[in-house]
């Protein structure tokens, strides 16, 4: 089970990376208004795809492909991404094709009960930018309109941070790729 949007947002963000592509895209926007308050997120990755009949298996939580988890007789990412965003007044859309990768997003009502906490950017950010695979990965973060919070819009690029930082296989980076990313927030 998920806890936060950012535990179900960095599952598909890692569905993405395990996919073969060479570019995966993560973007988050909270936007807050008198009518409404939403979070959309959208990840695309440029992997191998799904065909009509996969994406299908991909969508019902009794199936896998048992392939990533040999063992498991469930595949429960996407299936847990549709019933939390549609429990919580939300909604979701996936677009595949075989050779052109994928495009999930998904949104939700922040003001719905049902909605998870969305937490925390940039431990999301830190996290997905640690799994291993694709060559770039490009991390977009908007924000509008939140009572107390300045509003946001950064983009990261996983190669302009390895050009930084050299990588991210110590501790040291990792710090300084944490304190970078909050300061993002702050600004």
């Amino acid at each position: 089970m998920h806890f936060t949007l950012s535990d179900l947002i960095a599952d598909i963000t890692q569905n993405g990376v395990e996919s073969g592509a060479e570019l995966v895209e993560l973007s988050i926007e909270e936007i807050y208004s008198q009518k409404k308050d939403e979070i959309h997120f959208m990840v695309r990755d440029n992997g191998k795809g799904m065909d009509e009949e996969t994406l299908r298996r991909a969508t019902d939580p009794f199936t896998t492909d048992g392939v990533k988890h040999p063992r498991r007789k469930v595949g429960l990412g996407l299936p847990f991404l549709i019933q939390t965003a549609e429990q919580s007044g939300g909604g979701w859309n996936i677009e595949s094709a075989p050779g052109k990768g994928a495009t999930v997003t998904a949104w939700f009502d922040l003001r719905n009960i049902d909605t998870p906490p969305f937490e925390d950017a940039p431990g999301l950010f830190r996290t997905a930018l640690m799994f291993d695979g694709p060559r770039e990965m490009l991390l977009r973060r908007v924000r509008k309109g939140a009572n107390n919070l300045p509003d946001l819009d950064y983009e990261v690029r996983k190669t302009e941070i390895l050009d930084a930082l050299g990588s991210l296989d110590d501790a040291e980076s990792l710090i300084l790729l944490r304190d970078y990313l909050q300061s993002l927030e702050e600004e």
